[in-house]
């Protein structure tokens, strides 16, 4: 790796692997629950290609009590925290040292909103703007087909008939990762709250996000470095170089606060910020207390996770109804030597295990996601309030740039999968975050459990056949309208 500044991997074998990293990651994360998946993990010797059956077992590990998926969680975040380096002046450092690093001095400044505030809960969908009875039907028609869980269908609903519950302006919203097209930003100011942005101290970015928010209700307050030049040009801070620095602003914030997570970044420069996030995550909830911070994820669907009766039910029904199962499945099954069209589940899973890890992401982006999961995961059994909610497949940039992704998401709605655009994504992500704050998201019994409620998938867990064994079709299917 070139950069050898900020929050880094630690040397291996004489330089910095993101291959070793994350194998001992894992192995420290499984030791306890599972000795042999630990074992076999600290000795996989082609990370790159073999890396999803270890993440396939850190959640099959947990599913026995709770206290298994929650020890998990808490061995990764130690082997994150204790593995990946801070580098101070040219030297290796654990990274809480970046809080002692000086960095430039950040102070705050606030832009006034010029709109009214939202007082009802709107939808963009298919070029029109859904409220009231034809959002409920747009939420009754995704049920049906299976494309979110009864809890998420439930929560949204609850925002619809409390439209009061959408003025978060008696707290401030962290949003880290102002930019990302996932991210709440632009429906929280649409209804009036206090956001506080974090995004890189990039012109261009800020420019443009200042153009696109300044109409709205809410008021956003940036991080900028001192000075009377142009806004855009002041704004931000850089998590991965500049994490004291970002990690004594947000410190200054009037509670009580809403951290958000929304960072992504390509390759390894992922779990790099991720792991900045979540040291700056840590120091802020030692120094406040969970009383005053609750913390907020939205995790990848194109993840493993364990999922509940009723998808597995639904996902075994649409495969005995599928049309290819009378001409197609099984000639393709048969020449594919049993990779194409699997089963989603074991008929009857009580939970499934649904894995829709889509390979060319890597191992880098699940481990990146994984740390956010495990920090959710300690966080709610801490006490903290916490919302992570799985998002739908979305065509964001960082998909449709890979043509191969792409034309498997263009396709995809031929396997009953729905693939969802950023702005109804993220207003529908949003909405059961303002559920989620409003209603305290009470825990449930498993943690497996608190990941799939409210879970927006878009049909990943209900399909008939295992995703990846379709993405290949999908992708054929969809690469002219990809085109």
């Amino acid at each position: 790796m070139s950069e050898q500044h900020g929050v880094v991997f630690p040397f291996v074998d004489g330089r910095r692997s993101t291959a070793a990293t994350g194998r001992a990651v894992v192995a420290d994360a499984l030791r306890a629950a599972d000795p042999v998946g630990a074992g076999s993990a600290a000795r996989e010797t082609n990370w790159r290609q073999g890396y999803l059956s270890h993440f396939r077992r850190l959640v099959e590990a947990g599913l026995p009590t709770p206290e298994a998926a929650t020890g998990i969680a808490r061995a990764g975040l130690a082997g994150l925290h204790e593995r990946m380096r801070f580098v101070v002046e040219g030297a290796d450092a654990p990274v809480a040292a970046a809080f002692e690093q000086a960095g430039p001095e950040l102070v705050s400044e606030t832009v006034a909103g010029s709109g009214t505030p939202e007082r009802e809960l709107t939808l963009p969908y298919r070029g029109e703007r859904l409220s009231g009875d034809r959002l409920r039907h747009r939420l009754d028609d995704w049920l049906t087909r299976g494309v979110l869980e009864p809890s998420a269908h439930e929560a949204v609903s609850r925002v619809i008939a409390n439209p009061e519950w959408l003025d978060l302006s008696d707290r401030t919203v962290v949003v880290l990762g102002a930019a990302a097209e996932m991210g709440p930003l632009r429906s929280l100011l649409r209804w009036g709250a206090h956001v506080a942005a974090v995004d890189l101290p990039r012109p261009d970015l800020w420019a443009r996000l200042l153009d696109e928010t300044r109409e709205l209700a809410g008021t956003p307050t940036l991080p900028v470095t001192k000075g009377d030049g142009d806004l855009s040009h002041r704004a931000g801070g850089d998590l991965v170089h500049d994490l004291g620095a970002v990690t004594r602003w947000v410190s200054t914030l009037e509670g009580p606060l809403v951290l958000g997570n929304y960072v992504y970044a390509d390759g390894a420069t992922n779990v790099r910020v991720s792991m900045a996030v979540d040291a700056l995550t840590d120091k802020l909830i030692r120094d406040r207390g969970a009383g005053d911070v609750a913390l907020a994820f939205l995790a990848t669907p194109t993840d493993v996770f364990a999922v509940p009766a009723g998808a597995v039910e639904r996902s075994t029904l649409n495969y005995a109804q599928r049309r290819t199962s009378k001409w197609l499945r099984v000639p393709l099954r048969t020449l594919s030597g049993g990779r194409l069209l699997k089963r989603n589940y074991v008929p009857g899973s009580d939970p499934g295990i649904n894995d829709s890890v889509v390979l060319q992401q890597g191992p880098n982006y699940l481990l990146a996601k994984r740390l956010q999961r495990w920090r959710a995961t300690a966080y709610r059994a801490d006490g903290g309030l916490v919302s992570l909610k799985v998002a739908p497949p979305t065509r964001t940039r960082s998909v449709v740039k890979n043509r191969a992704l792409a034309a498997a998401y263009a396709g995809a709605h031929r396997f009953g999968v729905e693939v969802f655009e950023p702005g109804t994504a993220n207003t529908l992500m949003a909405a059961l975050l303002v559920h989620d704050v409003r209603t305290g998201n009470p825990g449930q019994p498993h943690p497996w459990e608190d990941e799939a409620y409210g879970a927006t998938h878009g049909g990943l867990w209900t399909c008939a056949y295992e995703p990846r064994s379709a993405l290949g079709l999908a992708a054929l299917l969809g690469l002219g309208a990809a085109r």
